[in-house]
């Protein structure tokens, strides 16, 4: 077995959760499901499939403090901090290259501190599959089961052309649509591997409402979530990185070969910020699907599997009311009132409501939301004019 590692992204503001949501205590490290963070149980989800001693985080410089305080047996050396965010290729980037300095072998997979996935013990027996698929070879599209490093130090070639070095998959978990939603990518599912996994014959990332329509209609045998989860050789995805995006391969490459010396921070600092801004999923995912010399799988994941995103989706995680009511404040008074969220950071402030519907209601010690709950994709755009018309002091 080559070695697995766990990496959980826990970068980025939440701004869709304005106003919990915010700078200094972003929605992964909100104590708000049952008192625990989203980043907590993303890794405690990890328990008995990558010790401790491999799982890593990547997130904000600014928030190491708070996440090795939520995380007590999270090492510093297994944070990674990010000086300033560059968007999920640059931090899954970042991570393959400090781990194949030290362990040119490592199989990474990647989780977001944004999920909520049960059961765990199904979860952990999936994941499990992306990584035997991702430690196996494949020698003229066939599967092998030497485990033989490949990548970087074995180039990878056409499965159809006549040479024997091998082939690495980037591993990816699909999700079985629940609706046309356009803020997911889509996996267009081609021949199987094996019992479950299938081939992704094309990466679609985003579509408009109509293309997602036609994808949902089609079915979970022919299109699936891309669920943000992936399992890869880090070599294997460096080797992706080089080829796609080969400026952002040399900075990563230059933060790697300095992590373990007295030159980290200094190479950190002016590297990292000067790396293009873009996701894995267009700049390595979508490139990958079209490319021969890659082999892209998806591995279904049928599991209750929530994205908590947005209030909306944060709602479906609270105790509902008689009338269907999502109650995160222990001090409330609804009447006339269903299908509301209402929701409070202050566990002696009364929220009180008369003849409400259909609203989010969101209350902080110094900001409160109210909109209806089919506005709340327009609260990413409040908060975009807030740091505008009032400063920093409410972002």
């Amino acid at each position: 077995m080559l070695g697995r590692y766990a990496l959980i992204l826990a970068g980025g503001t939440g701004t869709r959760l304005w106003p919990m949501s915010r700078a200094d205590l972003p929605k992964q490290l909100i104590p708000f499901i049952e008192g625990r963070s989203l980043l907590q149980i993303a890794y405690e989800r990890l328990e008995g499939l990558i010790p401790p001693d491999r799982r890593y985080v990547c997130a904000g410089q600014s928030h190491q403090r708070a996440v090795l305080a939520a995380l007590p047996g999270l090492g510093g050396d297994r944070f990674l901090a990010e000086p300033v965010g560059r968007d999920t290729l640059a931090a899954v980037g970042f991570a393959a290259a400090v781990l194949a300095a030290r362990d040119p072998d490592a199989v990474i997979a990647v989780f977001t501190a944004d999920h909520l996935i049960e059961p765990a013990a199904d979860f952990r027996r999936i994941v499990e599959q992306g990584f035997a698929l991702a430690e196996a070879e494949t020698v003229h599209g066939m599967e092998s089961s030497r485990h033989t490093p490949c990548a970087v130090r074995h180039p990878i070639v056409p499965l159809s052309g006549r040479h024997t070095e091998c082939a690495c998959y980037l591993v990816t978990f699909g999700i079985a649509p629940t609706g046309p939603a356009t803020s997911y990518g889509y996996l267009e599912l081609g021949p199987p591997i094996g019992a479950t996994a299938r081939i992704v014959r094309r990466f679609h990332e985003k579509p408009p409402p109509a293309t997602a329509e036609d994808y949902f209609r089609q079915g979970p045998e022919h299109y699936l979530w891309n669920s943000g989860m992936f399992v890869w050789r880090a070599a294997a995805l460096l080797d992706c990185i080089r080829r796609y995006e080969p400026t952002i391969f040399e900075g990563l490459q230059a933060i790697g070969q300095a992590w373990d010396t007295p030159r980290r921070d200094e190479v950190l600092a002016r590297v990292y910020p000067a790396l293009k801004k873009i996701s894995v999923d267009f700049a390595v995912m979508e490139p990958a699907s079209r490319d021969g010399s890659v082999r892209v799988a998806a591995v279904p994941m049928p599991l209750k599997w929530l994205d908590v995103g947005s209030w909306p989706s944060y709602a479906q995680t609270c105790p509902h009311d008689e009338c269907d009511n999502a109650l995160a404040a222990e001090k409330h008074l609804l009447l006339d009132t269903s299908n509301c969220l209402v929701a409070s950071s202050e566990p002696e402030h009364l929220v009180a409501t008369i003849g409400c519907h259909d609203l989010i209601v969101i209350h902080t010690g110094s900001a409160t939301l109210i909109c209806p709950a089919d506005k709340a994709e327009q609260i990413k755009e409040l908060h975009e004019r807030l740091e505008k018309q009032f400063g920093e002091r409410y972002t």
